[in-house]
């Protein structure tokens, strides 16, 4: 199952064959500036096996969004988050820096949101977001969620946990 086209999105699954333009949106460190590091092209290739895996084991992952006419956008979806020693859902998104400032992260969010909402049946979903990452945050606002708290543990020493009540 996929979450429904938006107006100008549609989602899949990411495959072997995403290997360049995940590559690229990984490794750019415009789109990576809030992670601890860019992404090798061999981490690219696991990112797209462990969404393969979260697709087999779960039903879904992070999604290739890519415009209608078939223009690669980013990634966004759904996975499962250690927060604080309790697995989370959790809304992921990223957009090319060509995309940036023009919505789409906030449209595949939002379509992320209500796929969870009817298709999981969930009862909550969160972001993990650096606390620098003014644009991820406004996203997650925008698509209903709000700040719950500032955890000082994980992978980043410090990151913003927004969330919602599905």
């Amino acid at each position: 199952m996929l979450p429904a086209p938006t107006t100008r999105l549609r989602f899949r699954e990411m495959t072997p064959a995403d290997l360049d333009d995940m590559a690229d949106l990984l490794g750019d460190p415009q789109v990576m500036e809030f992670y601890p590091a860019t992404k090798s092209r061999d981490d690219a290739a696991r990112w797209i096996a462990w969404n393969q895996d979260n697709y087999a084991a779960h039903g879904f992952g992070l999604w290739i969004i890519e415009t209608h006419a078939g223009q690669f956008v980013g990634d966004c979806g759904l996975t499962w988050q250690d927060v604080n020693g309790v697995p989370m859902l959790e809304v992921g998104y990223h957009v090319r820096a060509t995309f940036h400032g023009q919505g789409f992260a906030t449209e595949a969010a939002a379509a992320c949101r209500d796929f969870a909402r009817a298709a999981l049946d969930a009862a909550e979903l969160v972001a993990i977001i650096h606390p620098d990452n003014i644009a991820s945050e406004r996203v997650a606002q925008k698509i209903g969620m709000t700040r719950r708290a500032d955890d000082h543990g994980g992978a980043i020493a410090v990151r913003t946990v927004m969330g919602m009540t599905l």
